[in-house]
């Protein structure tokens, strides 16, 4: 809903009040749900990538996505889509990441996105929906989302922040991928600490529909939790150069799992090693495959399983 194209660029040093002299960019299609069909399409499997697109960025993000051979849908909005800008600092090997707020979009616009979705949903699809709303969206569209899904009979994976975290939690959501700081919002607290995590995810399935609960752990991996089911899943310890993406890599490989018919807990070491692997590569270049199958063999070694019953090493 709120797409971007992420230029990408470095400078030996980043210091205030003086003209900096930066490489030349690199662009890339950007944005939750684009990512997440980028993503897709480098670890081989195809995606329908609908978004919002207008102005003279909007035709660029087109063409970077038919670049990367995306099947897509756009929607055409009057405001002009958003840039954002990443700088990597050679001196020091910091990022600086620079995000501006998306047009405005106007109810015909948005509405036309929920006659895309009816068109084009099927029973048993999985639909990612995911990034913040851009202005003029309702807070509640995912929700509107959802009842697609349901009359269809699709799968809803929800990844969002911002406006739409809260009412979102209306809707009737298959999995969802909160990070902790989302997760605290959620639950009305302002930290989690490790003893909380566990306790705090089992109350948010108590209070919402919602059947996989899926919470980014960054560096130390993810929490799996179902009613059923709680476990925590180990990253492995990398060299990052950029966390552009992660979490939609994250996305993509849980969605391939269960496309796959994997295990949840298959899924979730899959889909922290997608998210691990997107941060080896400068810039928004996403996950590889190669990595990303090489990070699942090191996790699923290593990852400990905790059920309501058991603990055991996998």
């Amino acid at each position: 809903m709120n797409p971007v194209v992420e230029k990408d660029t470095s400078v030996a040093g980043i210091r205030p009040n003086t003209k900096l002299r930066c490489v030349s960019p690199t662009y890339y299609a950007g944005g939750g749900g684009i990512n997440v069909s980028r993503a897709l399409k480098k670890l081989g499997t195809k995606s329908l990538c609908i978004y919002l697109a207008g102005g003279s960025t909007g035709n660029h993000l087109r063409q970077l996505v038919s670049n990367e051979g995306i099947a897509q849908r756009v929607i055409s909005v009057e405001g002009r889509t958003r840039d954002n800008l990443s700088v990597t600092d050679t001196v020091t090997n910091l990022q600086y990441r620079f995000g501006v707020p998306g047009p405005h979009v106007k109810k015909k616009e948005w509405e036309q996105v929920l006659k895309l979705l009816e068109e084009h949903l099927q029973k048993g699809d999985y639909l990612v929906a995911s990034g913040k709303l851009p202005p003029g969206v309702p807070a509640n569209f995912y929700v509107m989302v959802s009842k697609l899904t349901d009359k269809i009979e699709a799968k809803l994976v929800l990844d969002t922040s911002g406006k739409a975290l809260l009412p979102s939690m209306e809707a009737n959501i298959f999995m969802m991928k909160p990070n902790l700081g989302e997760l605290g919002a959620l639950c009305g607290v302002n930290s989690i600490s490790a003893i909380e995590l566990e306790s705090l995810a089992k109350k948010l399935l108590e209070e919402n529909t919602c059947e996989i609960l899926v919470v980014s752990l960054g560096t130390k991996g993810a929490l799996l939790a179902t009613k059923e089911v709680m476990a925590h899943i180990l990253a492995p310890t990398v060299h990052q150069k950029s966390t552009i993406g992660a979490g939609d890599s994250m996305v993509a490989g849980m969605v391939l799992s269960l496309m796959k018919g994997k295990s949840l807990n298959e899924m979730v070491k899959y889909g922290v090693a997608c998210g691990t692997a997107a941060t080896i590569h400068p810039g928004t270049q996403l996950c590889s495959k190669e990595d990303a199958d090489g990070l699942y063999e090191w996790i699923n070694s290593y990852t400990v399983k905790k059920t309501k019953k058991s603990h055991e090493l996998i």
